[in-house]
């Protein structure tokens, strides 16, 4: 295909995002042609948590970075090696770049690929760390490995109807969902999703699927506890001044639930009238506190190796204080890393388009523009729930 305009939303230091012209992707990796990839016009790309531990300078991301790692889109061109995936396909892409061909990748462990990163295992699109990847929150994007990577949605039509619930099949509802079967949540679960934001909200949905009994989901910000409230999840404010274990008997009767899943990460805040200081273990050691003993802890919130704006000098080299002594003690298991998205993305997708589950709704799912990108950053860094879904050719009309 001949060059043609692109345009893409790219870091430009804490707190600056700008939709900038960009290069129009190609068939190459460095100096040599990329034949098993395919080039895709972006439908949907979506604003992820992780882009804003970026956005706001809490990570070593270098300015430059075309950011979006949440891609659906739609097959324009194919590479000369690729067979199974035609030109015209709409495709969801995990966000996990993974060749398919490594020691990993062939077990199912697609978020530890160890040929898509020269720094470490794994890979993703527009991240810092993760390869050099161009991000997805643009016109136009190259995906490699496509015969292995790409899922094709069994209907256009179909999938273009669906397309808001579709979209989250590329990370947070992969990743949600994972955080729950990492933490054993089964039929009749009890269970402690930490965090209302998109990520929380598709793990209190997975646990709903998964037919936990009763989901609990605690977080600061009215707006998103009102969201799970809306899909039947039991809201906990965790601005009240009294221990987990005594909120978690509030609802349930006793101060434990059957599984947690730490959807925050990195950047959590105390509970409490100090819910405004930042404390970056405070969730993992509440999940110790409320969690079964023998229970298992699922870690999909986002965790780093280096936080150039952490508080505390051990914190800014991923350094936390966890009461490791008291998970040890109750013999709990911790899960934690990337999600190997494409592991459950054909399941998902079969549950949204047989009406098992409205994933789009749970998190809310609201459309702008590509050119919105940047107030859709801010917005959503105010605690807004809303899951942006960038649409850079405007077929959801935003």
């Amino acid at each position: 295909m001949a060059s043609a305009d692109n345009r893409g939303v790219v870091y430009r230091g804490a707190g600056k995002v700008a939709v900038e012209d960009i290069a129009f992707p190609e068939l190459a990796l460095g100096n040599r042609k990329c034949e098993h990839g395919v080039i895709l016009k972006v439908l949907t790309t979506n604003i992820c948590g992780s882009d804003q531990h970026m956005v706001r300078g809490r990570t070593t991301a270098p300015e430059g970075l075309v950011l979006g790692h949440e891609i659906t889109g739609e097959v324009i061109e194919c590479g000369r090696d690729v067979e199974f995936v035609k030109q015209g396909d709409v495709v969801s892409v995990p966000f996990n770049v993974a060749c398919g061909r490594c020691r990993n990748c062939r077990r199912g462990d697609t978020h530890i690929c160890l040929n898509v990163n020269p720094a470490r295992p794994g890979g993703a699109y527009g991240y810092v760390d993760m390869g050099g990847w161009v991000g997805g929150q643009a016109e136009y994007v190259m995906v490699p490995y496509a015969d292995f990577q790409l899922l094709v949605f069994p209907d256009r039509e179909q999938a273009m109807e669906k397309i808001l619930d579709l979209t989250m099949l590329t990370d947070i509802f992969p990743t949600g969902f994972h955080g729950c079967l990492t933490a054993g949540v089964q039929p009749g679960s009890t269970v402690y999703i930490a965090g209302a934001g998109p990520v929380g909200l598709a793990a209190a949905a997975s646990a709903r699927l998964l037919g936990a009994a009763c989901v609990i989901v605690g977080d600061m910000k009215p707006q998103r506890l009102e969201q799970a409230r809306s899909f039947g999840c039991e809201p906990l404010d965790l601005r009240q001044d009294a221990s987990m274990p005594e909120l978690i008997e509030s609802i349930l009767g006793v101060p434990e639930v059957d599984a947690a899943v730490d959807a925050v990460g990195f950047e959590a805040n105390c509970h409490g009238h100090n819910h405004a200081h930042e404390q970056p273990a405070t969730v993992l050691n509440a999940a110790m506190e409320i969690t079964q003993a023998g229970g298992r802890v699922g870690i999909p919130g986002l965790y780093v190796t280096e936080d150039p704006g952490a508080s505390s000098e051990d914190a800014k080299h991923g350094n936390l204080s966890m009461k490791f002594g008291l998970g040890w003690a109750k013999a709990m298991s911790f899960h934690t890393g990337q999600t190997p998205a494409m592991r459950y993305q054909r399941q998902l997708m079969q549950a949204v388009l047989h009406g098992r589950v409205e994933i789009g709704k749970a998190v809310n799912a609201t459309p702008i523009s590509l050119e919105q990108a940047p107030k859709g950053y801010a917005d959503f860094d105010s605690g807004v729930a809303k899951k942006f879904v960038i649409d850079p050719h405007g077929i959801l009309n935003t």
